[in-house]
């Protein structure tokens, strides 16, 4: 009887429930309960036919294929308030009965392609409360005929995959709420008949596409299902591309409309329609006439306003809408680029603006003038086949740098803002009609280009950067062979070049010294010249009044007391005092007279300047070549 009970023994072991889990066993339906138990990872030792396992209010990190091997009776799996981050390819490829998979409350960044294989009868699937920024388009291709209710709400999604969910017919509840979703694709569910509730609470929704599905909420016995939809907190821009939506009156939900601005903070289904209204396209400015050279890139611009904003198209010369493609690039805000004009594309362009409310047009002429051709256009043999030229220099040379028979370009004599760019006579039999050269720095991203003669082989650049680097191509350009051909490009090599850096401070001193002295020698000059007048003038009305006669009184009487009159006494005439001679006491050097005063004063200031500001400059270039001799000859 020992060996039976002890395989007895060993059979109940190995279905044994995970030490700190709780199982039920309830009418052939194996439950294990795990929530709350601070496990780090799925306990190994789960039994293999569970049908329900809780493992909600744990800390575990990462999900894999080990964890769920085998458990193909597995109904409900709950790992709702973990820490995963990350769920391997396949690692639930064994679940092939789950119901219901709970992964909300996680740390989710991310869903791969592979992250949900194997689940093909997966009904409930929740992922709210993530912080999923992306999910790969095929991410739900297992349980698309399956899938009943599909929560993810609570994460930063700015897109979802649409084409998965418009093909998921059994779908009863999608919640959408509290995302960053800015725009619905039209008809994204057209398809789901069965859709009863639609959450999209929250979002950046500005506007709304027309959809045959919102027209089921207003009538309650609609066939299949009536809709409950909810897109409150939305900053809705009710204008005429949300009339039909106004249209439905639907009174029970509170949605506000936060523009435009007369119509901010009202209630969506309280706006009358006539109140729904567009602003045509108006063009505010556009390039009217450019002029370039053949070869180099032409730019039109074209900006239009309205409400809701324009969309921009631009149709050639030849009737037809110019889309993007490798010479020409057409861009959302209304700019149309050529990269390398030729003669078949001058003509008038059309610059066309369109909304809901109508469109606008302006006009555009783009004229290209054509450089001499060098050498015959249709000389076989040699000629290069039509070619892009690269967006920047450093991509050309990427792509086309592999040419070993071409000369090389080199930049030489380079200084602070110049630098020579030499190359060599290329190949004769490729006839080149002009060279174009393109170069940017590190301090400015912006391509520029020189067109340069066929007949030249040296070009100077200048007004360059100081101490920047360059990236710098050249392009030999050959003439097309018919009025429809493209202009071929061909790289003949590219260089790089690195510009002095800007001139040393020392010379900038040099310079300011220079001012600064002849500026104290013009004022010592001026405030010496003023000096000598005013002394001149003191000096000549103390002499004249030193020689002026004294006064003469006559008839002078006094007035007494009834006294006798006093008689008056005679004075003998005074002569004038003898006129004192002028000094010339100055202590500025015998000179020989006062005349000599003006020329000793400047000579004072003279001396005094040049001492002044020969010890300056010797201090701020002492032992920078500096020279104060040479400065103050400069300045005499």
């Amino acid at each position: 009887m020992a060996p039976p009970l002890l395989l007895l023994l060993l059979a109940s072991g190995a279905a044994a429930c995970p030490l700190p889990c709780v199982c039920q066993n309830l009418s052939e339906s194996l439950s294990t309960l795990c929530a709350h138990r601070g496990l780090l990872f799925v306990p190994p030792n789960v039994d293999r036919r569970t049908v329900e396992l809780r493992l909600a209010d744990n800390f575990i990190q990462a999900l894999g294929p080990p964890d769920f091997r085998n458990m193909t009776g597995l109904v409900d799996l709950t790992l709702s308030r973990n820490a995963i981050t990350r769920i391997g390819a396949r690692a639930f490829g064994d679940l092939e009965s789950l119901r219901s998979l709970h992964l909300d409350g996680n740390r989710l960044v991310e869903l791969g392609s592979g992250s949900l294989r194997g689940p093909v009868n997966l009904q409930h699937l929740i992922l709210s409360g993530n912080q999923l920024g992306r999910i790969a388009p095929g991410a739900f291709d297992d349980f698309l005929d399956s899938l009943e209710d599909l929560d993810l709400s609570y994460n930063n999604l700015r897109q979802v995959p649409w084409a998965g969910i418009g093909a998921m017919p059994a779908l009863h509840t999608l919640n959408l709420d509290h995302n960053l979703i800015d725009a619905l694709p039209p008809g994204a569910f057209a398809q789901l008949g069965q859709l009863s509730r639609l959450d999209l609470t929250s979002n950046r929704l500005a506007t709304l596409a027309p959809d045959p599905l919102f027209s089921r909420g207003r009538d309650a016995e609609a066939s299949p299902a009536p809709l409950v939809l909810s897109f409150s907190g939305n900053p809705l821009h009710c204008n005429c591309e949300l009339l039909w939506l106004r249209r439905l009156a639907r009174p029970d939900d509170l949605e506000t409309c936060a523009s435009p601005p007369g119509l901010a903070g009202r209630y969506f289904w309280a706006v009358p329609e006539g109140e729904f209204s567009c602003e045509p396209p108006l063009i505010a400015r556009h390039t009217q006439r450019l002029w370039v050279l053949e070869g180099q890139r032409a730019t039109l611009r074209c900006r239009a306003l309205g409400d809701p904003a324009p969309t921009m198209h631009w149709v050639g010369p030849d009737d037809r809408l110019v889309g993007n493609s490798s010479r020409a690039w057409a861009f959302p805000n209304g700019t149309l680029e050529i990269g390398v004009t030729g003669a078949g594309d001058a003509g008038g362009y059309t610059c066309i603006a369109t909304n809901p409310a109508g469109e606008a047009t302006a006009r555009v002429e783009l004229r290209v003038l054509a450089l001499p051709h060098g050498g015959n256009a249709s000389a076989e043999g040699g000629r290069p086949g039509p070619s892009d030229i690269a967006a920047s220099a450093r991509t050309a040379a990427e792509g086309e740098g592999t040419l070993e028979s071409e000369p090389a370009v080199q930049v030489t004599e380079v200084t602070a803002t110049s630098g020579l760019v030499s190359w060599g006579p290329g190949r004769p039999a490729d006839p080149v009609w002009m060279f174009q050269i393109q170069y940017n720095s590190s301090e400015d991203e912006t391509l520029i280009y020189r067109i340069v003669p066929a007949s030249s082989q040296h070009f100077l650049l200048k007004h360059l950067v100081p101490g920047a680097d360059y990236d710098l191509c050249l392009l030999a350009l050959s003439p097309a062979t018919g009025p429809s051909d493209l202009t071929a490009t061909r790289l003949l090599g590219c260089a790089h070049f690195s510009t002095l850096p800007a001139t040393p401070l020392c010379h900038a001193l040099q310079a300011h010294v220079l001012g600064g002295t002849l500026t104290v020698a013009v004022g010592g000059v001026l405030v010496a010249a003023l000096l000598v007048f005013t002394v001149a003038l003191l000096v000549r009305g103390r002499g004249a009044g030193n020689g002026r006669l004294p006064l003469k009184l006559s008839h002078v009487q006094s007035q007494t007391n009834g006294g006798p009159s006093p008689t008056p006494k005679s004075h003998p005439p005074r002569s004038p005092p003898p006129r004192p001679q002028r000094s010339c006491s100055l202590d500025l050097g015998d000179t020989g007279g006062c005349y000599g005063y003006a020329r000793r004063l400047g000579g004072a200031w003279a001396r005094r300047s040049h001492s002044v500001h020969g010890g300056l400059l010797g201090a701020g270039c002492r032992g920078a070549g500096g020279s104060a001799e040479r400065l103050e000859e400069s300045v005499v």
